[in-house]
């Protein structure tokens, strides 16, 4: 589940069936309340009734998680309010001093995302995104137009969007496009299964490839950044995962896995037997009038295309190998990816644009949209790993994964892969991955292998939400269009996070080994 926005309107928590109460209950004795009240409670029982081996530290870190994941899961609460959770919990229960866990929220990460999500405001507020988004589906939509191109045209899109910015808002603004470009053929509901398989194949492929772009880029999901994050926190010695190496692995591997799903959705939704029938209702001209209708490129929109490439050029050159250094060796290792990232958000308030004089690209009125919930859920991730690792708690619960020891290293990745891609159907993917990933470096120590090997496919696995609707929110946008049901999540999700379990297990030991061991950071276990 990727809980990076939050889809608290359409929860049964947050519905208005579920907050009636039959007659005869108190008023105050809402579903809401017990949940709240279930917190701190389920934390004061594992603190007064249960002993593990690691002792109070231990036992009161496990104390903190189960209130905290009690209500991320439930969302009693808003799920930034709980993510402030550890500022008072962990002091207060004697797992970290209040200045450690404070410094959990902010570090190079978190900097890199701050000014990633400025950027992505930059990208909304003039448009950019969807000129983009019409100009690279356009390129697919050939004379005549053939549906399987149009549909592989418009997942491409989606997924590269995706890479940019969040998961949710790549959906958002590729849906009504895609969908758009559908406007002439007749209603999926009027029982020709030509028609209503191509709508589901398009819904589908929005939703999913808005989750295999975000896996492609180390800022393209929460998960990507928490896994970061960690290994900056458990290995500080070491040579940080930089952009350049976190791509060169998780952009072949996306690219398996979008292959994958456009053969699926193929397969499934559009046999070449109804490609002729479809032919006839597309056609490109919805997309040319939206084009027509945005106008010419505008200055600010230059600019913005400016300043977008320039940030990820200078992501992709910072650290390249540890053969070939990058321009960060001109400053003796002193910089990071969050460096640039608040540099070049700085620019938008100094270049001018040419709408109003005196008038910059961005000003902070534009910034009262930034997306606070994503910082405090990644600092809170930092602090929940910080937690386990110093209280103990780590080696204890990685004692539970024990039985991997048996498994040889090929088999390792792929089981690693498919726990975590089963919990983050029924929780969090950014929980899942704070929750595992401890667990896993550990597990590495004992397995005497680079600690990569295992956090990777754990992280990836976690965002491997394919089979429900509120497994994220993209999911939910496209299954409240009304074109797709469970079953069709299921039928394509399934072989889908399959063909993702075998990608990794494929590439982990081959060019995972080459990019985060020979060519990437360093690590010696023991």
């Amino acid at each position: 589940m990727d809980n990076n926005e939050s889809i608290a309107p359409l929860l049964p928590l947050h519905s208005s069936s579920a907050t009636q109460l039959p007659a005869g209950i108190p008023s105050w004795l809402s579903k809401r309340t017990i949940f709240i009240v279930a917190g701190p409670l389920l934390c004061a029982a594992i603190i007064a009734f249960v002993q593990i081996d690691g002792g109070g530290a231990s036992r009161n870190t496990l104390a903190a998680l189960a209130w905290i994941f009690f209500w991320w899961i439930t969302e009693a609460v808003p799920v930034p309010v709980t993510s402030l959770s550890p500022l008072f919990l962990f002091p207060i229960l004697g797992v970290m001093d209040a200045e450690h866990v404070a410094r959990s929220y902010m570090n190079d990460v978190i900097s890199l995302v701050l000014g990633s999500l400025i950027l992505a405001l930059a990208v909304e507020h003039y448009g950019v995104h969807r000129r983009l988004a019409l100009q690279i589906t356009a390129a697919f939509c050939g004379e005549p137009l053939k549906p399987r191109l149009l549909l592989l045209g418009i997942c491409s899109t989606t997924a590269f969007l995706s890479m940019w910015m969040s998961n949710m808002a790549a959906t958002v603004m590729m849906m009504p496009v895609a969908t758009g470009v559908l406007q002439r053929l007749p209603s999926s509901s009027g029982g020709d299964p030509a028609i209503s398989g191509f709508y589901k194949a398009v819904v589908l492929g929005v939703i999913y490839s808005a989750t295999i772009g975000g896996i492609s880029t180390m800022t393209g999901t929460g998960v990507n950044l928490i896994l970061v994050g960690m290994w900056e926190s458990y290995f500080p010695q070491r040579k940080r995962i930089g952009y350049a190496n976190w791509s060169a692995f998780a952009l072949p591997l996306a690219v398996l896995i979008f292959l994958s799903l456009w053969g699926l959705l193929c397969f499934f939704y559009c046999p070449s037997s109804s490609a002729t029938r479809l032919a006839a209702y597309l056609d490109r001209e919805n997309i040319k009038r939206e084009l027509e209708i945005l106008g010419p490129t505008t200055f600010e929109e230059k600019m913005i295309f400016l300043v977008f490439g320039g940030l990820v050029a200078l992501w992709m050159t910072r650290s390249i190998t540890n053969d070939i250094p990058g321009w960060e060796v001109l400053f003796q290792g002193r910089v990071g990816d969050g460096t640039v990232s608040i540099l070049m958000a700085t620019l938008l308030f100094i270049i001018p644009n040419k709408k109003q004089k005196g008038e910059a690209l961005m000003d902070w009125n534009k910034c009262k949209k930034l997306q606070w919930s994503i910082i405090l859920l990644l600092g809170a991730g930092f602090a929940i790993a910080d937690g386990v690792r110093l209280s103990g708690l780590a080696d204890l619960l990685s004692r539970s994964l024990t039985f991997l020891q048996k498994v040889p290293y090929v088999g390792v990745a792929p089981a690693v892969c498919l726990i975590t891609s089963t919990m983050t159907e029924f929780a969090s993917n950014n929980a899942t991955a704070t929750l595992v990933l401890p667990l896993l470096i550990q597990l590495a120590s004992t397995l005497n292998v680079h600690p990569l090997l295992l956090m990777v496919p754990g992280g990836i696995g976690a965002q491997f939400a394919f089979l429900l609707p509120t497994g994220t929110p993209s999911n939910i946008i496209g299954f409240t269009t009304g074109h797709i049901e469970i079953k069709d999540m299921i039928r394509t999700g399934l072989p889908l996070k399959l063909a993702g379990i075998g990608a990794l297990a494929l590439l982990m030991p081959t060019l995972g080994n080459l990019v985060f061991v020979d060519g990437g950071p360093k690590f010696h276990a023991g």
